[in-house]
């Protein structure tokens, strides 16, 4: 099974600050057609951001977008995986947390951001690599 590193390895990891606004980080997101973002203070993780915030803490709570800040409406203090951990370890600690995202650090060094739907589509090709490579076990006995 891979790794973590494996799978964010040479992919840009896209993050917003603490204090941009709402507006300014969803924006972004929508820029770059992600639907969650780790949140820096500097360099330091402080929290995760979400659509799933937009709609909960500032549209349900009628927060003005322009001047709420993301500090105000993170998910704070995360869960973190190393880079170490596997793609099953990942998908247990976001299925007994109840999180659709995990940002990967390295110590206190944020190196990447995963979702469940990128490990469901790994599990996917691994799958189909099996399929395929017991289709040609099969056939090759049968000759």
């Amino acid at each position: 099974m891979a790794t973590i590193r494996e799978l964010v390895q040479n992919r840009e990891t896209y993050t917003v600050q603490s204090n941009n606004t709402v507006r300014e980080a969803a924006t972004f997101m929508a820029q770059r057609n992600v639907g969650a973002v780790p949140v820096l203070r500097g360099s330091d993780l402080v929290g995760v951001f979400s659509e799933r915030d937009i709609v909960r803490r500032v549209l349900i709570e009628g927060r003005d977008w322009n001047t709420t800040l993301v500090n105000d409406v993170m998910s704070p203090e995360p869960l973190v995986v190393s880079p170490d951990v596997t793609a099953e370890q990942c998908e247990l600690l976001m299925k007994q947390h109840n999180f659709r995202h995990l940002p990967i650090c390295d110590g206190k060094h944020l190196v990447g951001f995963i979702s469940i739907r990128e490990l469901l589509l790994h599990d996917l090709d691994e799958k189909e690599i099996e399929v395929r490579m017991m289709r040609a076990y099969m056939s090759a006995g049968a000759e």
